[in-house]
């Protein structure tokens, strides 16, 4: 029992450490949705997109995830990123 508290307690602090590197990371796309919404940019880029997709699918190979996971989670994060700054823009 105590090792499974302690793995426990292991998850919560990696919980935890995922929701502040996901602030951060929205605060960057946020500004990033200002700056396209500043220079007429469109809110999304699919060719950036896919190459941060098979980016992080060569992370999640090298990490040991399931890279099909990975990219379902990326894709969640871009729909947000998109949906932020398609709100920029009026």
């Amino acid at each position: 029992m105590a090792e499974l508290e302690e793995m426990r307690a292991s998850i919560d602090n990696i919980d935890a450490a995922l929701v502040h590197i996901l602030a951060e990371r929205f605060k960057c796309t946020k500004r990033v949705g200002r700056l396209k919404a500043e220079h007429d940019l469109p809110p999304a880029d699919p060719q950036r997109e896919a190459r941060q997709i098979a980016r992080l699918r060569s992370l999640a190979v090298d990490a040991d995830l399931d890279p099909a996971f990975a990219e379902k989670f990326l894709n969640f994060i871009i729909s947000e990123v998109i949906r932020h700054h398609e709100a920029f823009r009026g």
